[in-house]
């Protein structure tokens, strides 16, 4: 039993305790070796001494993105976040650059990255990996962290584990079929890709191997009824994942603990903040996730905001397992919110209404200006089977379900089959105009 399992049992006092001489022996570690954060950490008068409760963390200003790309653009090509020479270092991963319009470069040491194959461990035995799992991970395998860690974390636990990138849909069904695949792993929105692609070539995926497919990069794992899409088109259980590059792979929903994601408490701080003052929210309101690491000394992040809205469950689950638990996982993103007439929307708000309906087979929200105020258009694409009046149909029910639902007045447009874009990675449906 390692660390990380046996922490399961810890009462809340012994977590936190073990996470603040934790958290000194990082600050110890970074400072003054790593100039980011020797700075940030000087500006605010704190050093190693100065955190005798889990509470002092608060008085270190919050760290955002767009701090870290302006410090990878003043210093090229990886900002100042290095405790070691950049001889310590062996691999590179970067964002898709969304947020901040640059793409964040993020370099991890050998020991870094074990301790993310670590985390990648507590996720497997909290989603009750078996030892004669096949798992395959259809994503490009590129610069982005995607799954990364988990492909190397499965197989450092010995499963079989295959690498599906630079391939067609087609050509990985095929690969998941003749392999007797058991897990997959990619986002939401490929998920629903493939089984849309099984379709089309009379594969019956319902029946096939795959037992479990783990979801991250997107809320949709967490949508219910996106959720139940991928669940009814695969016969399998959803289990969803939560991560960044900048970050490290922090949260997984349990086998035991559907529709929640649990934060794993062993390699990190959580916090949940208002956006708006930055002060702490109790459990149960939601509020922004803010999360200092402690595995990745070669380049931390203290405080951390990461732009996902979240609400804390604050009831332990039913094991006596203490570790934060989010409802209903990651329920938005700060930057994706618009608003109209009045009314904060998010993205995943919209989908949760669009996977409804089973004869979309994609969407986009395209958001512009029409006099001052937001105007949404929301862009459908029937599924092929659909006659004129049947897509007519679909149109006028998802506009008065939106404007029920969400009280607002979207203009709902039906697309020609196969015009909207498929995505791999992180679906992109939202366009700002």
């Amino acid at each position: 039993m390692n660390r990380s399992e046996q922490a399961e049992s810890w009462s809340r006092e012994r977590l936190t305790a073990w996470q603040l001489e934790r958290l000194r022996e990082l600050v110890a570690a970074v400072i003054p070796a790593n100039p980011f954060w020797t700075q940030r950490f000087r500006d605010a008068g704190l050093d190693a001494d100065s955190f005798q409760s889990i509470d002092d963390l608060r008085r270190l200003p919050l760290t955002s993105k767009q701090d870290l790309a302006a410090d990878q653009m003043a210093h090229p090509p990886y900002g100042r976040n290095l405790t070691f020479e950049k001889t310590a270092y062996a691999r590179l991963h970067q964002t898709s650059g969304t947020t901040t319009g640059q793409p964040l470069r993020w370099l991890d040491t050998p020991s870094s990255w074990n301790w993310m194959l670590d985390c990648w461990s507590t996720i497997y035995r909290l989603m009750n990996l078996r030892p004669d799992d096949r798992l395959c991970f259809p994503f490009s395998f590129g610069p982005f962290l995607g799954f990364w860690a988990g492909f190397e974390g499965a197989l450092r636990q010995g499963n079989l584990c295959l690498a599906a990138g630079g391939m067609s849909s087609e050509a990985r069904l095929k690969l998941i079929q003749e392999n007797q695949i058991t897990v997959l792993g990619c986002t939401p929105t490929y998920a629903l890709r493939l089984a849309e692609v099984a379709s089309e070539k009379g594969i019956d995926v319902a029946s096939s191997s795959v037992r479990a497919i783990l979801v991250a990069g997107e809320p949709g794992g967490a949508i219910p009824s996106v959720r139940q899409r991928i669940e009814a088109a695969w016969g399998a259980r959803v289990f969803d994942h939560w991560g960044m590059t900048e970050i490290g792979p922090l949260g997984s929903e349990a086998d035991d603990d559907p529709g929640c994601l649990t934060m794993i408490e062993t390699g990190c701080i959580a916090e949940i903040i208002d956006s708006t003052t930055g002060q702490p929210v109790p459990a149960g309101t939601p509020g922004e996730l803010v999360v200092t690491n402690f595995g990745r000394t070669g380049s931390p992040v203290f405080r951390y905001r990461t732009g996902d809205l979240v609400v804390a469950d604050p009831t332990l689950h039913g094991s006596g397992r203490v570790w934060m638990r989010l409802q209903g996982g990651i329920l938005g993103r700060t930057d994706d919110m618009f608003i109209v007439r009045g009314n904060n929307v998010f993205p995943a708000s919209i989908e949760a209404i669009v996977r409804e309906f089973a004869d979309i087979a994609e969407f986009r929200i395209v958001v512009s200006r029409h006099r001052e105020m937001n105007h949404v258009r929301l862009e459908i694409e029937p599924t092929p089977h659909l006659d004129f009046d049947a897509q007519e149909s679909v149109r006028v029910q998802l506009a008065k379900a939106i404007k029920e639902r969400l009280q607002f007045h979207a203009e709902v447009v039906v697309v020609a089959a196969g015009s909207l874009p498929r995505f791999e990675m992180k679906a992109k449906r939202l366009v700002r105009e």
